[in-house]
C-alpha cells in the first residue's frame, strides 16, 4: 500500500505569527483525518526552527521549500540541506515550477540539491509538471520524462526515499484544474516512466498532484489509482479547507 500524503506549501505567506495560528488550528482539526494520511506543512524558512516541536507531537511532518545545492560556504542567503535536518525538519520540496522558472533551477542544480537532501536524510519531494504551452504542442511527456531524469540517476535505495509531485504549470495559482482523467494519465505514465529503471519499487513511489487541488476536487483526484495525495498551494493557507482536502480520501 503506498503511503497517502497531502503536503501544504505555503510558498511566501504568512508571518510567524500567522504561521503558529494556522498550524494551531490544524493541529486541532488533525483528529479528523484518517490515521493512514500523513500531513506534511511547508512554512517559510523563518517558520521551521519555533514550529517543529509542536508537529513532531502532533505527528505532522515538517518541510522546508527549498535547500542550496551547496553543503556550506560562503553562499550568502542560503540555507543548506545539513541545516534544515539540525532542526529536525524532515522533507524538502524540489524542483518546484516556480523555483525553475524564477530562479533558473536546472536538473543539473537539482541533482545536486536531491543528492544533500538525502545525505541529511530529507524526504525529498521531487516536483515535475509542463507548461501551458508544452501541454498544447502535445510535448508534456517529453518534458516531464526529461524531468525525471534526476531521478533515474539515484541508486535503488536513494529512490525509495522519494515523493514525487505533479504539477501542471498552468494549474498553478491559475484557479484551473487538471482533470482527475489528466491527472491520472500522467501520474501513470510517471509511474511507467520511474518502473522502467527501478522496476517494482516505482509501485511503492507517493505521487502528488500539485495543480489548484482544493476541498471541491480532491476526493475525484485522489480517487485515481496513480494519485497517492497533493501538493496543496493556496488551500493549505485555510487549516478547513486543507483538513478536508485531507479528508477526501
Amino acid at each position: 500500500m503506498r503511503k497517502k500524503i497531502v503536503a501544504g506549501n505555503w510558498k511566501m505567506n504568512t508571518t510567524f505569527a500567522e504561521g503558529e495560528a494556522l498550524v494551531n488550528a490544524i493541529i486541532a482539526k488533525k483528529g479528523e483525518v484518517k490515521s493512514d494520511v500523513t500531513l506534511v506543512v511547508a512554512p517559510p524558512f523563518t517558520h521551521l526552527t519555533c514550529l517543529a516541536e509542536e508537529l513532531e507531537k502532533a505527528g505532522i511532518g515538517l518541510s522546508a521549500q527549498n535547500c542550496a545545492e551547496h553543503e556550506s560556504g560562503a553562499y550568502t542567503g542560503e540555507v543548506s540541506a545539513k541545516m534544515l535536518a539540525s532542526v529536525d525538519v524532515k522533507y524538502c520540496i524540489l524542483g518546484h515550477s516556480e523555483r525553475r522558472e524564477y530562479y533558473g533551477e536546472t536538473s543539473a542544480t537539482l541533482t545536486k540539491k536531491i543528492a544533500l537532501a538525502l545525505k541529511y536524510n530529507l524526504t525529498p519531494i521531487f516536483c515535475v509538471g509542463e507548461r501551458l504551452d508544452e501541454r498544447e504542442s502535445n510535448r508534456h511527456f517529453d518534458v516531464i520524462s526529461a524531468q525525471l531524469e534526476v531521478l533515474t540517476q539515484l541508486s535503488a535505495e536513494d529512490f525509495a526515499r522519494v515523493v514525487v509531485a505533479y504539477e501542471p504549470v498552468w494549474a498553478i495559482g491559475t484557479g484551473k484544474t487538471a482533470t482527475s482523467a489528466q491527472a491520472q494519465e500522467v501520474h501513470a505514465f510517471i509511474r511507467k516512466a520511474l518502473a522502467a529503471k527501478f522496476g517494482a519499487a516505482a509501485e511503492q513511489t507517493p505521487i502528488l498532484y500539485g495543480g489548484s487541488c482544493k476541498p471541491s476536487n480532491a476526493a475525484e483526484l485522489f480517487a485515481q489509482p496513480d494519485v497517492d495525495g497533493g501538493l496543496i498551494g493556496g488551500a493549505s493557507l485555510a487549516a478547513d479547507d486543507f483538513i478536508a482536502i485531507a479528508k477526501a480520501f
